[in-house]
């Protein structure tokens, strides 16, 4: 059987010194990330060859380095490596950028080394600090080993470690699939299946929208730094939080339900990015969080040993009748029935999860 990687987040909470001592390790590995970024690009610049520098170069010019985890500054090495590496192999990706001060969520990551991050009941232990006080939502599997820990600050103050997990895959066989189900992608209400039934995603950014715009007005007249700055800062960000964390619940529900319902579950391969640009649909692709849900349904259904079969984004779900096949030359985004010569009438949605279904099919059964 062979070995996966599982992770489990969660809520830890810190007193002022821990605090002290997270920020002060996130700090020095942004600083040695830039700093080696900058680097390899002036030495490029001059010698047309690739710098190879490490942490451990950096210490004598800046002893407060030693202050923090060594393997956390090894994680920047292998994350700027990494970024390079993605660079050149992947045509899309762009140059590595520097780390900004700014940015609002905030992390590092340390590795499991002879014993040195352990759970020890309510607590975390950590290197160069003492153990954390946590909030462990689920018991830890026996014969599951501690990989690495990655801290991070959320833009509410939270703070959150992800627990990584060597362990031995359970996923199911893989099993001869006999209920399927359509999905087509849906502005309102995220996905709209070939049963007729919506998702019924209750668009939460949507709704709280003014509230959020009311919030962050005052936010706008608060004078940068002060106190009530800080204080409404933080209530923005809840409001965030509470947004995503909605979202999330609402998602892994829905894809939880589905991938307990069906043996197989068809969707579109849609570029989602390009629409979100292209369409200016940016705000409710982005409150829907379809490509996220997707991910989901995708790992559960691969548990389960079931299916996640895509369909090719160019094939025409929408203008091909699920009754007769006639294919229209033209439909317009507006026209929201589906009207056919055969008579059939339909909603455009529906129209395209049933042909999206039968599509779906079809790839099965050509690679089963």
């Amino acid at each position: 059987m062979r070995k996966i990687n599982r992770a489990v987040k969660i809520r830890i909470y810190p007193n002022k010194e821990q605090i002290t001592q997270i920020e002060k390790t996130i700090g020095c590995s942004r600083f040695l990330y830039n700093r080696m970024l900058a680097d390899k690009i002036r030495h490029y610049q001059e010698e047309k060859k690739m710098l190879k520098n490490t942490p451990a170069g950096y210490k004598k010019e800046y002893p407060w380095l030693k202050e923090v985890d060594s393997l956390a500054l090894a994680n920047v090495q292998l994350n700027l490596e990494g970024a390079f590496r993605k660079f050149f192999q992947k045509p899309g990706v762009g140059f590595p950028h520097y780390k900004s001060k700014k940015h609002l969520r905030k992390s590092y990551t340390t590795n499991m080394v002879n014993g040195n991050i352990c759970l020890q009941g309510r607590f975390l232990k950590l290197p160069k600090m003492q153990p954390i006080k946590i909030k462990l939502h689920r018991m830890i599997p026996e014969g599951w080993k501690l990989k690495a820990v990655t801290v991070s600050r959320e833009p509410s103050g939270k703070y959150f470690a992800s627990l990584l997990f060597d362990c031995e895959n359970q996923t199911a066989e893989k099993r001869q699939a006999e209920k399927f189900l359509g999905i087509d992608f849906a502005m309102h209400g995220m996905c709209v299946f070939s049963t007729g039934e919506r998702a019924g995603y209750p668009m939460f950014y949507r709704n709280a929208e003014k509230k959020l715009a009311r919030e962050q007005r005052k936010l706008s007249r608060c004078e940068k730094g002060s106190r009530n700055y800080q204080k409404q800062k933080k209530k923005v960000a809840l409001y965030h939080e509470k947004i995503k964390n909605q979202r999330k619940d609402f998602q892994h529900k829905l894809s939880h339900s589905l991938a307990e319902d069906y043996d197989a579950v068809c969707v579109e391969d849609l570029n989602l990015k390009g629409i979100a640009g292209g369409l200016h649909f940016g705000k409710g692709i982005q409150d829907n969080g379809y490509g996220q849900f997707l991910s989901m349904l995708g790992y559960k259904l691969e548990e389960r040993g079931k299916y996640l079969i895509k369909v090719d984004r160019y094939f025409a779900s929408s203008k091909i009748c699920s009754v007769c096949g006639h294919k229209k030359k033209e439909l317009a985004l507006s026209e929201r029935t589906y009207l056919c010569e055969c008579g059939n009438r339909m909603d455009r949605d529906v129209n395209a999860a049933v042909n999206i279904l039968k599509e779906g099919k079809r790839i099965y059964k050509k690679c089963a």
